[in-house]
């Protein structure tokens, strides 16, 4: 199982996208969290600053939607160019259709849920989509604490999508840490986002490299 580690850039200091992204030039691709103060409880930013960071990035942008209305919104950062594209499966009416349009466009489609929803709605979808993204903290906030209760919808996705012979990644974000990224990877996670884990490391590139080096180790 190839492994991927996805920084949040959450986590840096949003005045100086190009010396931020730059540390993490070695990483898979930059996690980039768009939330609208109405399906989470923050606001960060929308097309025009991402233009800004896709300018600038040395690596693929790994788009994150925590906004509502997502059949509306989330084509437009296929459009710009974005590679990987994630909307919540609770702010979509049209899940297939939306991943189909992302895919049309150039883009991965990837679907996520919530620490509280359940995966079994998707179960018949997997094939629509390049990766399902399970949230392992409430979605909103950067520094949160590790929910090991979401690891069984972790180990759910990753049967389900063995016993269908695809190809998804599965993708946890939140808490991860070289505490949790071992647990995650076992239970079938195989792209993982850390946020402070790497932005809060005294060198951000070797942090990079452990955290891939733990998650390899752990990999079912």
């Amino acid at each position: 199982m190839s492994i991927s580690i996805n920084p949040s850039i959450l986590s840096c200091d949003f005045a100086q996208f190009d010396r931020e992204l730059a540390k993490i030039a070695d990483a898979d691709m930059a996690h980039v969290d768009i939330m609208d103060n109405h399906f989470v409880p923050n606001l960060t930013f929308g097309p025009p600053v991402v233009e800004r960071i896709k300018a600038v990035s040395p690596i693929p942008l790994d788009m994150h939607l925590m906004i509502s209305e997502a059949d509306r919104h989330a084509p437009v950062y296929a459009e710009m160019g974005c590679e990987s594209v994630t909307f919540h499966l609770e702010a979509s009416a049209a899940p297939v259709r939306t991943a189909r349009e992302l895919r049309r466009l150039g883009a991965k489609a990837s679907v996520a849920v919530k620490p509280a929803t359940p995966v079994e709605p998707l179960i018949d979808l997997l094939g629509e989509f390049d990766q399902v993204l399970i949230m392992t903290v409430e979605p909103g906030f950067g520094g949160q604490k590790f929910l090991d209760v979401c690891l069984p919808k972790v180990r759910r996705i990753r049967e389900a999508i063995s016993a269908a012979n695809l190809e998804l990644t599965v993708q946890v974000d939140g808490g991860i840490s070289e505490d949790t990224i071992g647990r995650a990877a076992e239970a079938g996670a195989d792209v993982f986002v850390a946020g402070s884990a790497v932005y809060g490391a005294d060198n951000p590139a070797a942090q990079i490299t452990r955290l891939r080096e733990l998650a390899g180790e752990h990999a079912c």
